[in-house]
């Protein structure tokens, strides 16, 4: 049991490590922050069009989406950053994981808010239509604000896997959270920057998911 906890919970390496692991925190937020907003805005233009009647649009938006939800986010990470030199692009980490995470994380958010437009009923938007609103606006004053209600809790759930995601760009060298603590260990042959890597996501998370949980029996209730 000493060895264990000498191991993976040695306080004073922890206490080592932390200012390195709190900029990896850093670097992890911002990523989160820009994948994100950039997933959320993308996956609400690609359900857009997914449900447009203009085919040509609807069938690439639905192309778009079944392809990259099927692509590992792993492989295409690599591909992005990997792959794409070989045809004279060069990204840095950061912007390779950002490209390669929107692409992955719009499709998601796209199927979340398709689910959420189809749910609003369709008497609701010939109602509006019929007060002279113009397509534009019904969709942004009538269908969307209901829409993002009933799936709120998808979304926050998307957001969480977002956050876990993040760890992957350690496979490309971005200095983030999962990155630094790797860094920490391999310096101190010890596993305790690991848990503690841990124990900051779970800071972060453990109150997202809280606010999900209670949004989800609220909802029950009501």
């Amino acid at each position: 049991m000493e060895a264990f906890l000498d191991t993976f919970f040695n306080i004073d390496i922890m206490l080592q490590a932390l200012p390195l692991l709190l900029k990896g925190a850093v670097v992890t937020l911002k990523l989160c922050a820009v994948v994100i907003v950039l997933g959320l805005c993308g996956g609400l233009m690609l359900a857009l069009g997914a449900l447009s009647p203009r085919r040509w649009l609807r069938w690439s938006s639905i192309v778009y989406i079944d392809l990259f939800r099927a692509v590992p986010p792993l492989v295409l990470l690599v591909f992005v950053y990997s792959g794409l030199p070989f045809a004279g692009i060069r990204l840095s980490p950061f912007v390779a994981v950002v490209i390669a995470f929107f692409l992955n994380n719009s499709a998601y958010f796209a199927e979340v808010f398709r689910a959420g437009i189809t749910s609003v009923p369709k008497g609701q938007s010939e109602a509006a239509r019929a007060t002279g609103l113009s397509p534009v606006q019904c969709m942004g004053y009538i269908v969307l604000p209901q829409a993002v209600r009933n799936v709120l809790p998808d979304l926050l759930s998307n957001t969480v896997e977002v956050v876990k995601l993040t760890s992957l760009a350690s496979v490309v060298s971005l200095s983030e959270l999962l990155y630094s603590a790797n860094m920490a260990r391999s310096v101190t042959y010890n596993s305790s920057p690991l848990v503690m890597a841990a124990i900051l996501y779970l800071a972060v998370l453990w109150p997202l998911v809280r606010v999900i949980s209670r949004y989800q029996r609220g909802l029950a209730v009501n």
